[in-house]
């Protein structure tokens, strides 16, 4: 079974991994969005997100940068 919205700590992890270079602080929920859906392991009706669970993936990504 592969990563899903709710996954959000499994996603952050993974685009850390699969975007180093990438700020996560600056990136906008768009782009955030598109790069998820591309994850590999991404199984999940691409429109069924909204901005907070973006917004939580966004938080996980900075705290694993730190």
């Amino acid at each position: 079974m592969g990563l899903r919205w709710t996954d959000v700590l499994d996603i952050a992890i993974e685009l850390d991994e699969a975007h180093p270079d990438t700020d996560p602080a600056r990136i906008n929920f768009v782009d955030l969005r598109d790069r998820v859906v591309a994850l590999p392991d991404f199984d999940d009706d691409p429109d069924k997100t909204g901005e907070k669970i973006l917004e939580a993936i966004q938080m996980h990504w900075i705290e694993e940068r730190e």
